[in-house]
């Protein structure tokens, strides 16, 4: 009869045993489609990876959408763990580190059919306006020419508008963000409107995680360890397709 009782206590206790919880880790981002998107499929190709990667090694994602601008202050300033998805660059690494990289897209200038504009350097640029979006990160060189006449904005959409009305000669972006955000909004002149080849760079996309964070450095190497194993048993390639990223 005792070891009867025993033996309901002990499945009793574990029974009602607390389930642990996955750690949570709180990132900032930005509607930035067909990347990542609150409208898209699963929030886009770039979320889906980064809530699979961090699931798998037992983390819980808070995505916060915010403008971009406030999105890097916020990891910057230690608000929360980190944001994404970002450009590489030497200047981010005071005050964040980068993960390992993930795909990104062609970036360039898009500009208007009729307009004859062509250049083998920036500097053949310097007559021009350009629209860039207020603290992007485009190509270190770009980034660095101030010799060139730039407009700031807080999207890439207004930047789109203003080019198809000609107050800008060209702007800078992603070249499949660019397309889509055309087609998708639906905007008058967008026809008019071309990407210039070749593109200034082929973009990665990467995860940075606040210096300011607590157990930065275990939050990196959990992520990076997750997006190897989703690298290598085909699950990235699969998100990727779904996505429209890749042909079936």
């Amino acid at each position: 009869m005792l070891r009867n009782l025993w033996i309901i206590v002990a499945l009793a206790c574990l029974f009602f045993a607390p389930v642990q919880a996955q750690e949570k880790i709180t990132l900032t981002t930005l509607d930035w489609e067909p990347y990542i998107g609150q409208s898209l499929k699963k929030q886009g190709y770039v979320a889906e990876i980064i809530r699979e990667v961090f699931k798998r090694s037992g983390y819980e994602v808070e995505m916060k959408f915010t403008p971009w601008a406030r999105a890097v202050y916020l990891a910057k300033e230690g608000f929360v763990d980190g944001y994404f998805p970002e450009y590489y660059a030497d200047e981010i690494k005071a005050f964040a580190m980068f993960s390992d990289p993930f795909q990104g897209g062609p970036l360039g200038f898009f500009k208007q059919k009729d307009r004859d504009i062509s250049f083998n350097t920036l500097k053949d640029l310097m007559s021009y306006k350009i629209g860039v979006v207020r603290d992007y990160i485009n190509t270190k060189e770009f980034d660095q020419a101030d010799y060139l006449t730039k407009e700031a904005v807080n999207d890439d959409l207004t930047n789109l508008k203003k080019l198809i009305a000609g107050r800008i000669h060209l702007m800078v972006g992603d070249q499949f963000v660019g397309l889509y955000l055309m087609e998708k909004n639906q905007l008058e002149g967008r026809e008019n409107i071309e990407f210039m080849m070749p593109p200034l760079e082929l973009k990665d996309l990467y995860l940075c995680i606040s210096r300011k964070t607590p157990d930065a450095d275990k939050k990196l190497a959990a992520f990076n360890k997750g997006l190897k194993e989703i690298t290598e048993d085909g699950t990235l390639k699969q998100i990727l397709t779904d996505h429209g990223f890749l042909k079936k």
